[in-house]
C-alpha cells in the first residue's frame, strides 16, 4: 500500500492522550485535491464533530488552488468525512463519554485523500509538564550512557 503523508498535526500528540485511531475518507472538490497535492494544507486547529448522523472536519485549512478561476471556496469550510454508519454510531457512543475527535494526519492512500482521526482525551497542564520532564530525564540518561562508552 502506498501512503504519502501530506500533513501532520504534531500539536495533537502534545495536547491529547490518544486512545484509538480511525481512518476516514474526506469529501473534497477537485481543486482542493490539487492544492493538497502541492502540500498547501494545515491541520493545526482542526477538529471533527458528529452532526445529525454525519461526521464533519472543521478548521482544516486548504489554501485555494491558484489556477482555479471558477470556484472561490472558503479555505476553512467544514468537510464531510466518509465513514460507515456503524463506525459513526460507535463514535457517538464514545464521544458522549467526553472524548474528542482530532485529526492526526492527512495522506494519500491509493490516490484517495484519507485522514487519520484519533479518539482522544485532553491532557491537563500538569500531565504535559510531567511528560516533558520524563522525556528530558530519558534524554539525559541516553546522553550520559553515550559518553561512558
Amino acid at each position: 500500500m502506498s501512503m504519502k503523508v501530506i500533513a501532520r498535526n504534531k500539536r495533537a500528540l502534545h495536547d491529547y492522550q490518544i486512545l484509538e485511531k480511525i481512518e476516514s475518507g474526506v469529501q473534497l472538490i477537485g481543486s482542493e485535491v490539487k492544492s493538497i497535492r502541492q502540500g498547501k494544507v494545515s491541520l493545526n486547529e482542526a477538529f471533527a464533530r458528529v452532526d445529525q448522523g454525519e461526521v464533519f472536519l472543521y478548521n482544516m485549512h486548504i489554501t485555494p488552488y491558484e489556477y482555479d478561476s471558477l470556484q472561490k471556496l472558503d479555505p476553512n469550510r467544514a468537510r464531510k468525512l466518509l465513514l460507515h454508519r456503524r463506525e459513526i454510531e460507535a463514535l457517538v457512543g464514545k464521544l458522549a463519554k467526553g472524548f474528542t475527535l482530532v485529526p492526526l494526519a492527512l495522506y494519500f492512500k491509493r490516490r484517495r485523500v484519507k485522514v487519520e482521526l484519533a479518539l482522544a482525551r485532553g491532557k491537563r497542564e500538569f500531565e504535559k509538564r510531567e511528560l516533558i520532564k520524563k522525556k528530558e530525564a530519558e534524554k539525559e540518561i541516553r546522553k550520559s550512557l553515550k559518553l561512558r562508552v
